[in-house]
């Protein structure tokens, strides 16, 4: 929607301005300038635009994909055709079922609104307004959107889900300040989760490498090998690791004659190709060394000027160009073809100080070497560089007329001299040479495009993938410029406070590095124009005043020279194996369905909330993540599913319409906040309230009342009995019966059942420790989570109420919460002894316990029966989820399918039976209700490649030594005897199940 996209003026009005601007590098016949276009922001043309716009879109990513062969072989079944498909068939086949399938992957309503669409809107709701009405209900907004935005074809469903996710209290009725809230504050959402996808920054403080000397190094380059060269302004060449760890250091200069005067370095750089290291000096020389030995190979001397800045660029095979920027405001270029040869044929020539010796006047003679000397600048020459890709040099000033410059190499011809040279060349056998000359030549017009820029250049850079020029210099302003037109920046980068002397761009990760004299480093966004990261001095450990700087995209690293030499380097976010979906990139701490809009929400460590589409396994929104947000520890939704609470380890609650993001209240005590561990909705005579619990101890209650305009709200007094006779531990867990039970459970194993009408505790139990582990110190006996069983048929029980609460061990307690309560007995539910840590059940009496290495076991209540003399439940099924603790498990009975969340970063979808249907936020979307659209027989990789699931077997677990292997003269009876002590020693539970587990069942 254009509402959600920045436009900046500068940008409009700089496209308006500049069309009829002539480019020399389209002239040059440039790839980029032939296949980008110009329009729009920087002018990254139109690849790089659809890929942000296909990132602002959070969930419409990859949505016109060619279907999955599940659907397509789904539909031919319904159909009774053959199993193969045809061009034809798949076509007639996504037309009939396109509402059915791609109305879930299609745009929403509020992303296909333009502003024209707005306006229509607005009119509409005005016009109702007039009539005395402030809000309009469903069927009149269905009226209005079909009218309005010219969607006739729009389902109802849409309409009335829109409506519903404005409408979050529920009341019925909407107005326009509702329904632009709710766009503005989706779109808000949006662009901060595509900020928050770049996030970006380096590791700091950074790595130094004091320095012993006070001469400053000019420049930084660094090999395709990882080394990083330095080489000062007394001509020493020094050699780093990538983390600056002195390799080798040689002194170019001080290897001639005692008597000779000191020469200085002025630039180098390195001629890859050629394993070669090209040092400018005050001397007016260019010398080559061997890139490998650091041995003098060549050098050009007798230059007219001093090579202020030193470049080169490989321009075909075996041809190079050498340019140089001068004090005259010169940007000189020596063309070499057969570069090998003639760089042999130097080497060759007398020596002058140990060194092959060529000067400028000869060198130029030979037919392989072209000189030129353009006339560019009326300052001294900052930078020049020369680019392969846009054929081109650019040179850059401090002086304001010709601040920067890009301009051809030779002197572009037109059609009738290229004639007149190619018949001199074939039937003359003339050869075009330009001779040399000290003169400095001016550029016609056409050879050349000026940017005039306020206080000059000092630094820019040019990327050929986003068609993209930056420059910046002494009025702290970084700008950004369609390479092709002068006329007006594209975008303008503020917020360094010193004069920019560095500047990168990175087009991999489409992002700028910029550094200012300061020694304040900024990483700056391409697409958003932002800045993502800045490093201030006192953060980057860096003093001084900044000689040099280099940016290296493959080792991901920014070496400064200033007082010392350092990196930085970025941090990398970890690469998860291919083969392994996530649906978050932190743990997973809870996760719930919302059958109002039927959709999967998903809360994590950083506070990052997800919104998934149940039916499809796609994401829909993103919202949190902010630094401000403290980490999400429990969640739950209000009674009509239409808003979200989460409680945090800051000890507040908020309420969210999660649809769009807003934060609608903020819950929380006054005074220390400790952490929330679990919190509820609860409905008691008609009054809606949220209650939590946490390390504080305490059970706060607040009122829900949606029309409440105060946005921070404070519980309602605390409970006596809670004051006095409450919980002596952190409180984990709370649940509720309707209509007047609730029972809490603590860190310590105590659970304390409660009368939420008086606010008095009803009785209290204490978890009872396995007869096996009466004595054994250290064993965690909390109570992370319980269930109430109401109306349940179990045989036990005279009263309708019992709790299931877990236990010390694997194990699982059944409680009489009624007449008196009366802890009725234990089974073991994890085949592992691990902590259950949370448990669900099904309308049908059908129980569901999910425990600390991720299993999911399957109990059938009718068939309890737990008198002490008879045998345990069997779980009627059991598989393995995921490879961590499982945080979330909610059975959705209406599907007969169960959600689960871990901390292993992943939120899965499975039926009731355990077959895997997939991960949220996979490649392939699912179709709930067609068990050929799931992953299943497959499960998750991890899972499958996790060393806890290894199978229990008895070669696995003989413990094999290096002696074995080096003594193999053991008699019979030693290797019984290792045998025998290996079983007796105590081993780890398996976490896959043997046979000889089942023979026991």
């Amino acid at each position: 929607m254009p509402l959600g996209k920045k436009v900046r003026s500068s940008s409009a009005s700089g496209r308006l301005e500049t069309q009829h601007v002539t480019s020399i590098l389209s002239e040059l016949g440039t790839t980029g300038g032939r296949t980008r276009k110009t329009s729009g922001l920087g002018c990254p043309g139109e690849k790089v635009t659809d890929e942000y716009s296909a990132s602002r879109r959070v969930g419409v990513s990859e949505d016109r994909k060619e279907q999955p062969e599940w659907l397509v072989r789904e539909l031919l079944k319904q159909n009774r055709r053959r199993h193969s498909v045809t061009l034809g068939d798949k076509a007639q086949i996504m037309r009939q079922h396109h509402h059915s399938i791609e109305s879930t992957h299609s745009l929403k309503i509020d992303e296909k609104i333009s502003l024209d669409n707005l306006q229509k809107l607005k009119l509409a709701f005005e016009e109702i307004e007039m009539g005395g009405l402030r809000s309009i209900d469903v069927k009149n907004f269905g009226r209005i959107v079909k009218k309005c935005l010219g969607f006739p074809n729009t389902s109802n469903a849409q309409i009335q889900g829109l409506f519903k996710k404005i409408d979050y209290s529920g009341q019925g009725r909407i107005s326009w300040g509702e329904l632009c809230t709710h766009m503005l504050q989706e779109y808000k959402e949006k662009e901060e989760t595509a900020r928050r996808s770049k996030q970006v920054a380096f590791t700091l403080p950074a790595t130094i490498k004091p320095l012993c000397h006070s001469i400053p190094i000019i420049n930084i380059h660094s090999t395709s090998d990882g080394t990083i060269i330095t080489v000062r302004e007394d001509g020493a060449v020094c050699y780093w690791s990538p983390e600056l760890k002195p390799q080798r250091t040689k002194h170019m200069f001080n290897e001639g004659p005692a008597n000779r005067k000191s020469k200085w370095a002025s630039d180098f750089t390195l001629m890859t190709e050629y394993n070669k290291l090209m040092i400018g000096t005050g001397d007016r020389e260019i010398q080559l060394y061997e890139l490998s030995t650091l041995e003098p190979y060549c050098q050009i001397n007798t230059l007219d000027t001093v090579p202020l800045t030193l470049d080169y660029g490989y321009t075909g095979p075996d041809k190079c160009c050498i340019l140089y920027g001068d004090t005259e405001g010169c940007v000189n270029i020596i063309l070499v073809s057969s570069v090998g040869d003639t760089l042999r044929l130097w080497n060759k020539l007398p020596k002058i100080e140990n060194m092959p010796n060529v000067a400028i006047d000869n060198a130029v003679l030979s037919p392989s070497v072209t000189f030129v000397r353009w006339k560019v600048h009326q300052d001294w020459v900052t930078q020049a560089k020369y680019f392969p890709s846009f054929q081109a040099v650019i040179s850059s000033s401090n002086e304001e007329a010709s601040s920067l410059v890009i301009g051809c190499v030779l002197p572009l011809t037109d059609a009738e001299q290229q004639l007149r040279e190619i018949r001199e060349a074939c039937y003359e056998g003339k050869t075009k040479k330009v001779q040399l000359s000290w003169t400095p030549q001016l550029r016609a017009s056409c050879d050349q495009t000026v940017f005039t820029i306020y206080k000059g250049v000092k630094t820019f850079d040019l990327c050929q993938k986003h068609s993209l020029l930056v420059t910046g210099g002494m009025d702290r302003i970084i700008r950004m410029w369609n390479p092709h037109f002068s006329g007006k920046p594209t975008g303008i980068l503020k917020g360094h406070s010193a004069p920019i002397i560095y500047l990168c761009i990175s087009s991999g990760d489409s992002q700028i590095f910029s550094v200012s004299i300061d020694s304040t480093v900024k990483i700056w966004d391409i697409q958003d124009q932002c800045c993502l990261f800045t490093a201030d001095p006192n953060a980057t450990g860096i003093n001084g005043d900044i000689s040099t700087c280099s940016y290296s995209p493959a080792l991901k690293s920014l070496y400064t020279a200033a007082d010392c030499i350092a990196v930085m380097s970025l941090k990398i976010r970890p690469q998860l194996c291919s083969h392994l979906n996530v649906s978050h990139n932190e743990p997973v701490m809870c996760c719930g369905y919302s059958e109002e809009f039927r959709q999967v929400v998903s809360c994590t460590e950083g506070s990052v909330v997800k919104v998934w589409d149940f039916d499809t396994g796609r994401q829909v929104f993103e919202f949190g993540g902010t630094h401000d947000l403290s980490s999400i520890t429990c969640m739950t939704f209000d009674p009509k599913g239409r808003r979200l609470v989460t409680g945090g380890r800051d000890g507040c609650l908020k309420i969210w319409n999660f649809n769009n993001g807003q934060c609608l209240k903020t819950l929380k005590k006054d005074g220390e906040c400790h952490e929330v561990c679990d919190c509820i909705f609860l409905k008691v005579h008609r009054n809606s309230y949220v209650m939590s619990v946490g390390r504080d101890r305490k059970i706060d209650i607040y009122s829900d009342i949606p029309e409440d305009p105060h946005h921070i709200q404070r519980p309602q007094r605390s409970w006596q009995d809670d004051l006095k006779n409450g919980h002596k531990g952190d409180i984990l867990c709370v649940t509720h019966c309707p209509p007047s039970l609730l029972a809490t459970s603590s860190y310590n194993g105590e659970i304390i059942v409660w009368n939420v009408v008086s606010g008095r505790i009803q009785t209290r139990f204490v978890s009872p420790l396995p007869a096996e582990h009466q004595n054994v110190k250290g064993l965690d006996t909390s109570v992370p989570s319980m269930i109430f069983l109401k109306n349940s048929k179990l045989q036990q029980f005279s009263s309708a109420t019992a709790l299931l609460s877990s236990g010390a061990m694997g194990c699982i307690n059944l409680w009489n919460v009624l007449s008196g309560g009366k802890f009725m007995s234990s089974f073991k539910a994890s085949r592992f002894q691990q902590k259950i840590t949370k448990l669900a059940k099904t309308e049908k009496d059908t129980l569901y316990a999910a425990d600390k290495i991720g299993y999911i076991y399957v109990y059938d209540m009718k068939t309890f029966a737990l008198d002490a003399e008879q045998k345990p439940p069997r779980a009627e099924n059991f598989w393995r989820a995921h490879t961590s603790r499982v945080t979330g498990l909610q059975i959705v009975d209406n599907d007969q399918v169960v959600l689960t969340s871990s901390m292993d970063f992943t939120v899965r979808l499975w039926s009731a039976h355990g077959e895997f249907i997939g991960t949220f936020g996979q490649y392939e979307s699912w179709c709930v209700h067609i068990s050929s659209s799931w992953m299943h027989p497959a499960v998750p990789y991890e899972v499958l490649i996790d060393p806890l699931s290894i199978p229990d077997h008895e070669i696995l677990k003989v413990k094999t030594c290096l002696s074995d292997a080096i003594n193999p003269n053991k008699t019979k009876a030693d290797m019984e005897e290792l045998r025998l002590e290996t079983h007796t020693k105590l081993r780890l539970p398996p976490t896959s199940i043997s046979d000889k587990d089942i023979e026991e069942d």
